[in-house]
């Protein structure tokens, strides 16, 4: 019945694994898609609510929570298919690669606007 599931690349390597790990590689996946629209609310609300904060900052901070939004979905979907792999193979699980370039995003993006408050 595997041969049905999505993605192949994942479903049609090695041995089912013990459904709890495969829950919570589930779950993780779900965070990173529920941060995902956490960002993309927060960029759509900072332009649509007209801010007093200098309007190119602004747009940038914005433009930027929602470039991170598309970031946190993929990093998302990445993520779960490479865990999945190697719990299905065997293999150690892969560390973590893109969460520091959205903190690192979500840092400037607030600079930003802190600073666009202020001019």
């Amino acid at each position: 019945m595997t041969d049905r599931r999505f993605p192949r690349s994942v479903y049609g390597a090695g041995d089912e694994p013990d459904p709890r790990f495969s829950l919570a590689n589930e779950r993780t996946f779900l965070a990173w898609i529920r941060t995902s629209l956490a960002l993309l609310a927060v960029g759509v609300a900072i332009e649509a609510l007209q801010l007093d904060i200098q309007p190119v900052l602004r747009f940038i901070a914005s433009v930027l929570f929602v470039l991170l939004a598309v970031v946190a979905a993929v990093h998302g979907w990445i993520s779960w298919q490479r865990s999945e792999r190697a719990m299905r193979l065997g293999r150690a699980l892969p560390g973590p690669s893109s969460g520091p370039v959205i903190v690192v995003g979500v840092v400037i993006a607030i600079l930003l606007l802190a600073v666009g408050l202020f001019l």
